[in-house]
């Protein structure tokens, strides 16, 4: 993968007059996005700003097929055999929200988490415990980011209705063996559905080999426009769901009195949608599949292999979940005792141009039950060189070295009723 090519495509970071190198290390958060897809989006709004579906003249006719065109080629991208399978939203949220909404909820009914789920994976089912009675189970996950079958069965026998979980994870970047858990759960008569963000954008994804009923992602960490996401479900999983918003496009027909719904995916994706983004995140597609996920998870491993030898060793810093990179290959997440995650992430980018992510991650139950303020998370990306991990090594080196020395100076990590001590780092 030539590296060096791919960062002349993407505008953000090309140099400009007034401002430093840019080492971009939070595409776990948003990826950039390319030339490409930027040209993709200016010329629906330039050359054909119709209305997919609807009306019969020669922009409507262009923006129809190009999204039918992003469909199919996001139902090859994940593995799924029909573009049906594919239903257009603006997020992974919302996709999650559809599923949490749209099912036929029981009282006493039970859905498992982990216990490092992301917010869209936490509190949408603790807001259904509240209003639908169902019950909230949580799948606890080593700290070492092994994976122990017999937990997940020990939970499975509470006869749950719906599995929850992430693919990979957006804190520490270990993933879970989905095929597995899914063909668990589904022996036990449980539905499953997957949040594959951190996934999807770096490793090949085969849902019908998966064998899961519901996976979600956002097109935004793959090279493609914010508000852009897709539900990926079986024929079954779709059909079974209530529609979040019913109107326009929704619908066969309609009288006064009654309607009937189009079948999936069209039921859930009411009224105008973001044809320009959903064309820009295809346009996203293409490039990566120009570049191969393999060659870019490969590239992540080595920079993240460099990244672990270089900082693991030094008794502040903290590695967070698998010790070994080839575990957490997109993500690299760690504290440093005695510094507030966000002091160091500001002396990264002001210091070293480092731009990386701070705080708890939209995790915050998991920082909650260690008495953590957070943690710096540096994700990487196609776009990323060994010049990006240098930047970063020698930002944190030198940031350790402007620390109190041990013993007498040094100050702990923050715990729970603790107020994070403000580092002076300048």
């Amino acid at each position: 993968m030539n590296v060096a090519r791919a960062r002349a495509d993407f505008p953000a970071l090309r140099p400009r007059s007034g401002r430093s190198r840019v080492a971009y290390l939070d595409s776990a958060c948003m990826s950039l996005v390319p030339e490409s897809v930027l040209r993709a989006m200016e010329e629906y709004y330039s050359d054909y700003p119709g209305c997919a579906g609807r009306s019969l003249h020669r922009f409507s006719e262009e923006v129809s097929r190009r999204y039918d065109a992003a469909r199919s080629a996001f139902a090859e991208f994940v593995g799924t055999n029909a573009p049906e399978h594919v239903v257009f939203l603006r997020n992974a949220t919302e996709a999650i929200n559809l599923v949490a909404s749209g099912l036929d909820w029981k009282k006493g009914d039970r859905v498992l988490v982990s216990d490092q789920e992301h917010n869209s994976n936490l509190v949408v089912w603790q807001r259904l415990r509240r209003e639908r009675g169902i019950r909230l189970e949580i799948l606890p996950l080593s700290a070492d980011g092994s994976w122990d079958a017999e937990v997940l069965e020990r939970a499975l026998s509470r006869r749950i209705r719906l599995v929850s979980l992430f693919h990979t994870s957006n804190l520490d970047g270990r993933s879970l063996p989905i095929r597995e858990i899914a063909e668990r759960a589904h022996d036990r008569g449980a539905q499953t559905l997957f949040d594959g963000c951190q996934a999807a954008p770096h490793r090949p994804v085969n849902f019908d080999r998966l064998g899961t009923d519901f996976y979600a992602l956002s097109a935004h960490k793959m090279l493609g426009p914010t508000g852009t996401g897709i539900l990926v479900g079986t024929p079954q999983g779709l059909s079974g769901l209530r529609p979040l918003v019913i109107g326009g496009e929704t619908v066969q027909w309609t009288t006064l009195t009654d309607h009937e719904l189009r079948p999936p995916p069209y039921r859930f994706e009411a009224g105008l949608q973001n044809y320009g983004g959903i064309i820009g995140a295809h346009a996203g597609l293409r490039y990566l599949e120009r570049i191969g996920l393999e060659a870019i998870e490969s590239a992540q491993r080595e920079l993240n292999r460099d990244v672990t030898k270089a900082l693991s060793g030094l008794g502040r810093v903290h590695v967070l979940g698998p010790e070994n990179p080839r575990d957490r290959p997109s993500i690299f997440g760690f504290t440093i005792d005695g510094i507030d995650p966000h002091d160091a992430a500001l002396f990264l980018d002001e210091g070293w141009g480092v731009l990386v992510r701070s705080g708890m991650h939209c995790v915050h139950s998991w920082y909650e039950r260690r008495g953590l303020t957070g943690s710096i998370r540096a994700s990487f990306y196609l776009y990323n060189n060994r010049d990006d991990v240098t930047a970063l090594v020698r930002g944190v080196r030198e940031l350790l070295e402007r620390l109190p020395s041990r013993p007498g100076g040094a100050r702990p990590t923050p715990h729970r009723g603790q107020r994070a001590p403000k580092a002076r780092v300048a």
